[in-house]
């Protein structure tokens, strides 16, 4: 490790913060070293920007979110890299575009590890600088070469990309397999009962939940009809593996604890965790002390769950003595969607609540509200409370994360916005790639440029605007956050500067356009 004596007094005097600001564990007495900040990025799922209190919500209440927002800097134009999960996250971890990668989609249970191993990510960086690395939550990136055996260790995953520690759901909550696998074996599984995995055919004598009805507590909608788990049709089939399948109901506590046991574990040594909750994502399954408690239905219930779970890692980090040295980055991979494969009262029960605040669109959608997310970063006694409107991506965590511990590594699309994030500038970026199901846009100053894409212009499964249209669409964030006033026409010279800009980055084969 780096001696951050010497790195904190040049942090100091670039301005970055005030020494008197530096942490305060800074000694390490074993060491004599100044001890580096944890890192923590808690990564939701699904949460929309309307869907926590501080960022407007009226109808439901996110006290612990909320707390992370007094504490520290709240930002107004965060971003995530894509309007859907396993793009964004891959984004997270490399700082590279998730278009550069044409395997950055949403992926199956069974798909290959979409990081290649030789990749640069945030984890690897970080243990070159001395620091242990953990996930904990979704991972939805991928696990081996495309043909595993889920009853010997799964490799390459997690582990081979820069984690000592990983304790994660393959996917997604909906998909198979259906258990939890730490570092690279699945946990609590009777040899006796091993796994079978196809995303093709079903396993002979197994019920579905197209064909046994009967048998399912939660209803599908569209898509979720494979195999049945806990009573809940997923995608995917799967067969065996009885002991090590998870209880829905206790996935966020399950989640949690280790999340809690990883920052007891290594408090005496600097970390970085990436807790990566399942909440609000379908399905949506509350333990029963929150369910009914938000009144919106199940949705609503997970979200104040999620807001449980991260006012309990807030209290740990503070029991553990080290919530003045860590440095949490809070944010969601997508925009909000409300019917996303099951019946859950999701819509039904909305009432005044809107999942995306003021934006237009939602999961899947190039519209705002599809990448535009709830944006925080907090550490106590360095960053200062207040609003930013600096415009930032989850992009720039690598890069500004490097800056923080002094590495030299960086990734091509991360801009180091260290400054940004500490609250000790507002000069965020010039402008941003957004994406949404292998389409694209370009985000620059207060103005958004759509380029024209063939296809519907709203998803009706998901009832969400796509964002397609068979012309450009410009907007004005600034004056028009709802994007309800194309200004393509109008503004000819805005357009024409904003698409030389997006063909510059992009490229101009970006798509079906005209």
């Amino acid at each position: 490790m780096k001696n951050l004596k010497l790195i904190f007094c040049l942090i100091c005097c670039a301005g970055v913060f005030s020494c008197k600001n530096a942490p305060k564990e800074t000694p390490d007495t074993a060491s004599g070293e100044v001890r580096q900040p944890n890192i923590i990025i808690i990564y939701m799922d699904d949460l929309g920007y309307g869907d926590v209190s501080a960022y407007g919500a009226t109808e439901i209440e996110t006290p612990n979110i909320d707390h992370l927002v007094k504490g520290g800097l709240k930002f107004t134009n965060g971003y995530a890299s894509s309007a859907t999960c396993t793009p964004s996250r891959y984004a997270l971890l490399t700082g590279v575009y998730p278009w550069r990668n044409k395997n950055a989609r949403i992926l199956p249970g069974t798909a290959p590890l979409l990081i290649d191993t030789a990749q640069a990510t945030i984890p690897k960086m970080l243990k070159a600088e001395g620091y242990h690395t953990g996930i904990v939550g979704k991972w939805h990136l991928g696990l081996g070469r495309g043909n595993v055996d889920w009853n010997t260790r799964i490799a390459p995953g997690p582990n081979e990309v820069g984690f000592d520690y990983s304790y994660i759901m393959a996917a997604t909550q909906d998909r198979v397999p259906t258990v939890y696998i730490r570092n690279g074996y699945v946990d609590n599984l009777d040899p006796n009962d091993p796994i079978a995995i196809s995303y093709e055919h079903n396993f002979e004598g197994e019920p579905t939940g197209k064909d046994n009805p009967e048998l399912l507590k939660m209803k599908w909608r569209h898509g979720h009809n494979n195999s049945i788990v806990n009573g809940i049709p997923r995608i995917g089939f799967m067969k065996g593996g009885e002991s090590a399948k998870w209880v829905d109901e206790e996935m966020a506590y399950r989640f949690l604890e280790e999340a809690k046991n990883y920052i007891k574990a290594n408090k005496d040594q600097p970390f970085f965790l990436y807790y990566a909750m399942q909440q609000p994502h379908v399905p949506r399954t509350p333990n029963p002390r929150f369910a009914g408690s938000s009144g919106m239905g199940p949705r609503g219930d997970v979200i104040i769950e999620a807001d449980w779970c991260v006012g309990e890692l807030i209290r740990t980090l503070k029991e553990e003595g080290l919530l003045d040295n860590t440095l949490i980055l809070f944010s969601s991979d997508n925009g909000p969607v409300l019917n996303d494969g099951y019946y859950d009262d999701a819509v039904e029960k909305l009432g005044a609540h809107k999942p995306a605040g003021p934006l237009r669109g939602g999961k899947y959608s190039l519209f705002e509200a599809g990448t535009r997310v709830p944006f925080i970063t907090f550490w106590q006694g360095v960053i200062q409370p207040g609003t930013s409107d600096a415009l930032v991506s989850q992009l720039d965590f690598f890069n500004s994360l490097s800056a923080l511990v002094g590495s030299d590594v960086k990734a091509p699309d991360s801009q180091n916005l260290l400054d940004v994030f500490l609250g000790k500038s507002n000069d965020g970026r010039s402008n941003l790639i957004l994406e949404a199901t292998s389409r694209t846009a370009l985000r620059q100053g207060d103005w958004i440029m759509i380029p024209p894409y063939q296809g519907a212009p709203r998803n009706e499964q998901v009832n969400i605007e796509t964002g397609n249209a068979p012309v450009y669409q410009l907007y004005n964030l600034n004056s028009d956050i709802g994007q309800q006033n194309n200004l393509a026409e109008t503004n000819q010279e805005q357009l024409n500067e904003m698409i030389g800009v997006f063909e510059s980055i992009r490229g101009k084969e970006y798509g079906n356009i005209r």
